[in-house]
């Protein structure tokens, strides 16, 4: 069994102690808050007081700004840490988290969106070699560190340097559903697009980034997501490759969901595949978890076999700092309608 805390009690906060109560092999053994609160989990108003409990890790699901200050303290307290993305809030705080806990080795991040079960399909189909090598990644899907963070675990881009071009346009565009629930009347809203081209120098790819307001929730933006290699292309749920002299094929990506019609098995996802190759299978099938929810119990399980000594990093403070300095890029070069190329890093 392996135990944690978390430092927040947010609606982020409570995805970690929500899924853990689910999870045979992990345990909350508290939060620390502010003021006190009727929690499902012990609820400590101070660090020390919860760090008594002898949790194996630390979440971090406070805002921006506390995050660097927090990870610093409780990697001098020996404690190893997930910190919730990003892990600083702008370039200075990035590089001077790096400067202080840089090499401890103690320090992952929560970044879930490589382990939600169509992207984790994707990548398993990138690495089986159907399309060669990959060569461009276009994402349109979710924000900054996040997009980031699935083009270069889809180019298998390092952390060198990177060009960055972007632009913004605004137009008007109902939004009937944001966090708070469905609108009443619908609006139509200004909405900004942020789009931008990353050129990984290094590694000689590309990356494609594409973001509307709002687009996590307004479901009038469809999600659209290409991968581009030497011998084929991934658009969606739809591939198309070379797979002989002068045989062109195309062939969907199915995701197998139970509980429609007469099955009745439960809503449930069961896995997800390529031809007859089975490229994701949920591993909390049984627990009816949308992918969000299954991509944060997969990182946390990952996080306590890091942490054990029994599975390797889940996702590095190195990955998660240099991907909000890429993210920091393209809204520079968005802001000055400039190029923006990076430098390397401490880091990288």
């Amino acid at each position: 069994m392996t135990t944690f805390a978390i430092v927040g009690s947010g609606w982020r906060a409570e995805y970690f102690w929500r899924l853990a109560a689910a999870l045979d092999d992990l345990t909350c053994v508290g939060v620390v808050s502010r003021a006190p609160k009727d929690l499902p989990v012990p609820v400590h108003l101070s660090l020390d007081d919860c760090l008594r409990a002898g949790p194996d890790f630390v979440v971090t699901a406070v805002p921006w700004s506390v995050t660097p200050g927090l990870v610093v303290e409780l990697v001098d307290r020996g404690v190893p840490v997930l910190a919730e993305t990003p892990p600083a809030p702008d370039l200075d705080g990035l590089r001077a988290l790096w400067a202080r806990v840089g090499g401890s080795g103690l320090v992952q991040v929560a970044e879930q969106y490589t382990r939600m079960p169509a992207h984790a399909a994707r990548i398993a189909l990138v690495r089986s070699g159907v399309l060669g090598d990959p060569t461009r990644v276009d994402v349109s899907s979710t924000h900054q560190y996040h997009a980031v963070s699935l083009i270069r675990t889809l180019l298998g881009a390092g952390r060198g340097p990177v060009r960055v071009r972007a632009t913004r346009h605004t137009a008007p565009l109902a939004d009937p559903i944001t966090r708070a629930g469905w609108a009443d009347p619908v609006e139509v809203k200004p909405a900004t697009t942020t789009i931008a081209t990353i050129s990984f120098e290094e590694h000689g790819t590309l990356g494609v980034y594409d973001f509307t307001d709002n687009q996590w929730h307004n479901q009038l933006l469809l999600r659209r997501l290409l991968v581009r290699g030497t011998r084929g292309e991934l658009r969606d749920q739809e591939v198309v490759h070379l797979a002989a002299d002068r045989t062109i094929t195309r062939n969907p990506v199915v995701r197998r969901q139970t509980g429609y019609d007469l099955d009745l098995d439960g809503f449930d996802t069961d896995h997800i595949t390529f031809n007859s190759e089975v490229l994701y299978r949920n591993p909390h099938q049984g627990r009816r978890w949308n992918d969000e929810e299954i991509a944060i119990a997969t990182l946390l399980q990952d996080t306590a076999a890091w942490v054990a000594g029994t599975g390797p990093e889940p996702y590095p403070l190195a990955d998660g700092v240099h991907d909000h300095r890429v993210a920091l890029a393209i809204e520079e070069a968005a802001d000055r309608d400039t190029t923006v190329t990076t430098t390397a890093e401490p880091w990288s």
